[in-house]
């Protein structure tokens, strides 16, 4: 059995099918990590979510940024005013897809093939350890009863810097903008949320986070996505996987191998149905 990890997919389903055939992905025998955003933007956000789904425990899947839109949009908070999520919405089968997706987890961890996955980043300071113990605290939260009159409290760009002492939705909001939304971080260590563009074009005093000397995890074999400015990246003991299919650009498939991640590409033909604003 394989383990392959997929970008950000954004609805892309015509794309990924493509992908893993070219990748060699068996889907009764093979496992497929995603590394979130699996909807939004693309044209098939619904058959998407019903794909990986149905793919049962042969799919991993993290959260991210988008796919907590939905959840916030499918409880009634008006947090994206542009979007492509409506076929979810309405769809009939719509409370079952959003169960299964606020039941996926924030980051994944498997310790005998070497690799963790998650969506945006980890600071430096959190040792692995404490951001799975983390991810597990927004986890508890997005499967609890009553956690659609509270999501909203997850958005804001403040904390920017991460203490041990915060709590409640302060804590999760932090946790939340590293875990699905984090690219960069400032000279004196807070999430600066405000630059997406690759790290040849942002200003000058921010460092993305990977980059950041002394990084805890710097040991540890990561897989995320996130960042598609960034395009295919591999160093620091980290690959980035955004590689912009939504934009038209490429869709990529890692094989997840003890000696290292063998990629796949695609070149995409999708144009976003919506102006890119995250």
């Amino acid at each position: 059995m394989a383990v392959f990890a997929v970008g950000d997919i954004q609805g892309c389903l015509d794309e990924l099918c493509s992908v893993l055939k070219q990748a060699g992905f068996r889907a009764r025998k093979d496992t497929l990590w995603c590394v979130g955003d699996l909807v939004n933007r693309g044209p098939k956000s619904l058959e998407t979510l019903r794909f990986i789904r149905d793919l049962g425990s042969r799919a991993v899947c993290v959260l991210g940024n988008h796919d907590i839109t939905l959840l916030a949009l499918a409880a009634g908070v008006p947090i994206c005013s542009q979007h492509q999520l409506n076929e979810v919405l309405e769809a009939p089968d719509r409370d079952e897809l959003i169960d299964w997706l606020r039941s996926r987890p924030l980051m994944h961890h498997d310790a005998e093939l070497g690799y963790v996955m998650v969506h945006a980043g980890l600071l430096p300071e959190w040792s692995m350890k404490k951001a799975l113990g983390l991810a597990g605290e927004l986890e508890a939260f997005l499967r609890s009863d009553g956690w659609e009159k509270k999501i909203h409290k997850l958005y804001g760009p403040r904390p920017r810097r991460w203490k041990d002492s915060h709590t409640g939705f302060k804590r999760l909001r932090v946790i939340t903008n590293v875990l699905t939304r984090l690219r960069y971080l400032d000279a004196e260590g807070r999430i600066d949320l405000d630059c997406k563009l690759s790290p040849v074009k942002c200003p000058r005093g921010v460092t993305p986070w990977f980059r950041v000397p002394a990084r805890r995890t710097r040991r540890t074999r990561i897989i995320f996505g996130h960042w598609s400015t960034l395009g295919f990246y591999s160093g620091n003991n980290v690959w980035g996987i955004d590689t912009g299919c939504v934009w038209g650009r490429k869709l990529t498939v890692l094989r997840l191998e003890p000696s290292g991640p063998v990629p796949t590409q695609i070149l995409c033909q999708q144009r976003a149905l919506i102006r890119k604003n995250s």
